[in-house]
């Protein structure tokens, strides 16, 4: 059964950094492309970040130079280092793994900027 576990969300303060993990079992990691999307009340849900296997890497103009994915295939885990956090940052942030022509979704860790 493929599972994926967001964790490292919570409450920060604006401009402060959260760092979100995101562990994948059931596949072979290595070989999925890996996403974060992020969720807020009332709009759309929004892609973040991809990295695919080959570690390229790309991320939505909103979050470009303040967020950065990256992998570790060896833990089997997706990162998403997010500095200079925004109010408009504030979202359930969830990862997403493209797996031999299927996607599968984490169940989501809630990210709140706020003073």
């Amino acid at each position: 059964e493929v599972q994926l576990v967001e964790s490292g969300g919570g409450l920060v303060q604006p401009g402060g950094s959260l760092k979100l993990s995101c562990t994948g079992s059931g596949f072979d990691f290595g070989e999925a492309r890996m996403n974060w999307f992020r969720h807020a009340p009332g709009k759309e849900r929004e892609w973040v970040a991809t990295i695919l296997t080959d570690h390229s890497t790309a991320e939505a103009d909103s979050v470009k130079g303040r967020f950065t994915i990256s992998r570790d295939n060896a833990m089997n885990t997706v990162h998403l280092q997010m500095n200079s956090l925004e109010s408009a940052d504030t979202a359930t942030y969830y990862c997403r793994a493209y797996y031999a022509k299927y996607y599968y979704w984490g169940q989501g860790t809630q990210v709140t900027v706020s003073s």
